[in-house]
């Protein structure tokens, strides 16, 4: 078993130390029940060959947001492949905030600039295979439920009415993108999907797993098999290096170098080459709507135990 990079005590300290950081943020008040999780919480956990670190409310559950992204487009791209998920979604970064519209209208074609974008998230959900809405989040619960070796993940529903009783700016992006012959089908179907994939809840724990697998190249630390083909692991590792932070992923990229994905619930994921992964939770946001707290973390983590990716 490979020792990790911190012992808990050090971890503790660390978010003892950063905690004040999360006062820099502010909670989500576009989706209610986002705004109404404790400010306070800060969890951790570390995860590399079935040993495990964690520190703090890293057994709190707490809902994937954003984070979900780099989930369904693996899960998208073993149901079809490269060729036809990039040909629905680009691979560039953007300078625009995640729930940007601007960018669908000034590209030719209108497709959504890489698949973390909200628009493009949507754009790969729409090809998660499955006869119906529910076949397809069940699909995405089951992958989800291999990652973390933990079957009793599941949507939290209240989130997911919060949500949909708010989703009039992805609705319009849906609707765009379908009038562009981007996506097709029922909207109001796929915006469900979309919501209960954004609505799945899990621990710290859970996603410094998911986080280990995807950064050790697709491998489950238990049985040693491919949950994740490698090439499509580094696809994902490749998209959270240039697109996991929103418009702030340049800057992270430079302070930290990890490959890390965040989601607006204060949610953050990082998954090293080495297999080793983090999962966090801290929920006040930036302007640029990732973790405050979370993100100094991880960038202290980065110099202090030199994890950057480009050392």
């Amino acid at each position: 078993m490979s020792r990790l990079f911190i012992e808990k005590n050090e971890l503790e300290s660390l978010l003892q130390t950063i905690q004040p950081y999360a006062k820099t943020g502010s909670m989500p008040t576009y989706i209610p029940e986002l705004n109404q999780m404790n400010p306070d919480l800060f969890g951790c956990a570390v995860y590399k060959d079935e040993h495990i670190v964690a520190a703090g409310h890293a057994d709190y559950l707490f809902t994937l947001q954003s984070v979900s992204k780099i989930i369904s487009l693996a899960l998208a791209l073993m149901d079809h492949g490269e060729k036809k998920v990039f040909s629905k979604v680009g691979m560039e970064p953007t300078g625009d905030p995640f729930h940007t519209i601007e960018a669908l209208e000034e590209e030719k074609p209108s497709k959504p600039l890489n698949p973390m974008i909200n628009a493009g998230a949507i754009a790969v959900t729409s090809l998660i295979a499955g006869n119906s809405g529910d076949e397809k989040i069940g699909r995405l619960l089951t992958f989800i439920h291999e990652l973390t070796d933990n079957p009793s993940i599941s949507v939290c529903e209240k989130t997911a009415a919060s949500e949909r009783e708010n989703a009039d700016l992805n609705r319009a992006l849906s609707y765009f993108m379908k009038s562009h012959d981007v996506i097709d089908g029922d909207m109001e179907s796929l915006l469900d999907v979309y919501i209960k994939q954004c609505s799945i809840q899990l621990t710290c724990k859970d996603l410094a797993r998911i986080g280990s697998v995807i950064g050790k190249k697709g491998r489950d630390p238990n049985s040693g098999r491919n949950i994740i083909p490698p090439r499509i692991a580094r696809i994902v590792k490749t998209f959270m290096v240039t697109c996991g932070m929103y418009n702030a992923s340049g800057e992270f990229a430079i302070k930290a170098g990890i490959p890390a994905k965040s989601g607006v619930s204060g949610a953050l994921v990082a998954a090293l080459p080495d297999g080793t992964g983090m999962g966090i939770i801290s929920p006040p946001l930036d302007k640029k709507g990732n973790s405050a707290a979370g993100l100094k973390l991880l960038e202290t983590l980065a110099e202090k135990y030199s994890l950057s990716i480009f050392s």
